[in-house]
């Protein structure tokens, strides 16, 4: 008589053929592990042999193969770098257009200016009665309003020579500078003779009420497709310095120009008379990545520049001179250097090197050599 186990068998042939399949298949993934256990052995030990022979070959530690990286993003910037910025030009390209330089008054009188946020560098130069004015220069990026445009003056053409034939818009001036900036590298646009671009803000008072915007502006050059060539040299890594969360550049009892560091933002914020904001029209703060202070040698005349008696105000661009960058907190000395008016100025740290700018817009102070700058930890 068969046994219970045989009749269980022989009742549910079934069961037994599951069984086997069961264990059949628990064999198979054992030996599926074990060789997946040998195979990665063996590519450790392949890694270790090639790190091995190529820390005896070149006396450098080979990095061991790692699990991929995340995909690349917007922040790779691998594209085109904007000239006068050092920043990851929008959509990837350069844009086919000139650097456009556009004089903006900084009398107490014409400010809040508009647009100069928008500009890739700012160039503020001393004029006559103690006051400053900018030369706002835009190229990677535009500003819809730029204001309030004012007269050129004979450091224009210092200033703007080394900017690849850049357009200068101004409202005229007196007959030797504007024959001197024609004569010059520079694209002259007199606004005096350009109403189809002056927009007038009826709000404020002239002479404090002339306006343009860059695409306009641009619009007077649309043959001229070429970009300036680079200006400054730029990087991340932050030269070493001195620290200095504020900078003091005392141009006059009319201009006396405080810059504070926000480390939030990696900007400097600009106040009048130590604590005073400079607003913008926008509400916004005047900032910059970098505060470049130039120290020039400043004469005066021989022209009159306005009905008060002023002498042109003549700043010396050409030669060198001491110079301080002001970047991420720091404050690094050296020399400006510019041995032709076309010829980019260099600035080099007191160790020889170039000093690297951040990335971002700059701020050129143009600061006659009787003034003293002052940097605060």
């Amino acid at each position: 008589m068969p046994s219970d186990h045989e009749q269980e068998t022989q009742a549910h042939p079934s069961r037994r053929s599951q069984r086997e399949a069961r264990s059949t298949s628990s064999r198979l993934w054992i030996a599926i592990l074990v060789t997946f256990v040998v195979l990665v052995a063996a590519l450790i030990v392949v890694a270790v042999k090639v790190a091995s022979t190529h820390t005896k070959t070149t006396g450098k530690v080979a990095a061991l193969p790692g699990p991929p990286g995340p995909p690349a993003t917007a922040t790779s910037h691998t594209g085109a770098i904007c000239p006068l910025t050092g920043q990851p030009a929008p959509g990837g390209t350069i844009p086919a257009r000139p650097a456009l330089a556009i004089k903006v008054d900084n009398y107490s009188a014409a400010r809040p200016q508009t647009g100069i946020n928008h500009a890739d560098i700012v160039f503020e130069e001393p004029v006559e009665g103690g006051i400053t004015r900018f030369v706002a220069v835009f190229q990677c990026h535009g500003a819809s309003l730029v204001g309030p445009i004012r007269s050129a003056r004979l450091v224009d053409v210092d200033i703007l020579s080394q900017l690849s034939d850049p357009i200068l818009a101004n409202m005229g001036g007196i007959p030797p500078v504007i024959s001197a900036i024609q004569n010059a590298p520079i694209i002259e646009e007199n606004m005096l003779g350009l109403g189809q671009v002056i927009q007038r803000n009826y709000n404020r008072v002239p002479p404090y009420n002339t306006y343009a915007s860059t695409s306009a502006l641009w619009g007077l050059q649309t043959s001229n497709t070429t970009a300036p060539a680079q200006l400054f040299t730029y990087s991340n890594t932050v030269p070493s310095g001195t620290p200095a969360a504020s900078v003091h550049v005392p141009f006059s009892y009319a201009s006396d120009v405080t810059w504070n560091y926000d480390p939030t933002t990696h900007q400097y914020l600009r106040y009048y008379n130590g604590t005073t904001p400079a607003m913008l029209s926008d509400g916004t703060q005047i900032s910059a990545a970098n505060i470049v202070i130039q120290s020039v040698r400043v004469t005066y005349g021989p022209w009159v520049e306005n009905s008060l008696g002023g002498l042109e105000v003549v700043s010396h661009m050409l030669g060198s001179g001491p110079l301080t960058v002001v970047r991420n907190g720091v404050a690094i000395s050296g020399t400006w250097q510019r041995p032709s008016l076309t010829s980019p100025t260099v600035l080099t740290a007191s160790d020889g090197s170039t000093i690297a700018l951040q990335p971002g817009n700059t701020w050129v102070e143009i600061v006659p050599n009787t003034v003293t700058v002052t940097t605060a930890p």
